[in-house]
């Protein structure tokens, strides 16, 4: 089958129908986008790569929502599930969750929804920021086995199925459903 002859709702129709290479597909597709979205917050003291993390899993969940029936295009959709994913972080963190999202600037006047200037922190309050995401990192570590956690440390160095199959001498298949695992012990976790 080419997958590059597929539509958006057909290839979420096969990924739902348990083909994981069109998940990778669509993931991809829409790399660009999330991190366009994620480009425009600022973190003083955290990285681009937490927003980018979580803005990826807005286009997850957007890829699992998806209904042509209820909504326009995917791609529209998919924006709005990113934007959402990045906004309920940002919140999150106000409320001391994520301590280092709690200092933000909006860059893009569509997308803001914070303080006019950035919000200056002490070295203290980085360090401790710095400990929570830390803390964050190795709790997920934890509810992960150890084929998860090797398969997710290549995922986030940006490689595909097959390059994470052939370092981990595994087949494909086993790397989808570990990621498939991963997201959905993500999703659940309470943060």
């Amino acid at each position: 089958m080419l997958y590059r002859d597929l539509s958006e709702e057909e290839l979420i129709q096969q990924f739902r129908s348990g083909d994981g290479a069109c998940m990778e597909i669509l993931l991809e597709k829409y790399r660009g986008m999330v991190k366009n979205q994620a480009r425009t917050l600022y973190l003083i003291g955290g990285d681009q790569e937490d927003l980018m993390q979580e803005g990826m899993i807005g286009l997850f969940k957007a890829i699992r929502d998806y209904s042509p029936e209820k909504a326009g295009s995917f791609a529209s959709f998919a924006r709005l599930c990113v934007a959402r994913q990045l906004y309920n972080a940002i919140q999150a963190s106000n409320r001391q969750k994520h301590t280092p999202l709690n200092t933000y600037v909006a860059l893009s006047p569509e997308l803001h929804e914070g303080p006019d200037s950035p919000v200056e922190k002490s070295p203290e309050e980085l360090l401790i920021a710095q400990e929570n995401v830390t803390a964050l990192k190795e709790r997920l570590r934890r509810q992960l086995s150890k084929f998860e956690n090797q398969v997710l440390e290549r995922y986030l160095e940006g490689k595909n199925y097959l390059e994470i199959a052939g370092e981990l001498e595994k087949e494909p298949k086993s790397v989808d459903n570990a990621l498939q695992r991963i997201w959905r012990k993500i999703a659940d976790m309470e943060w």
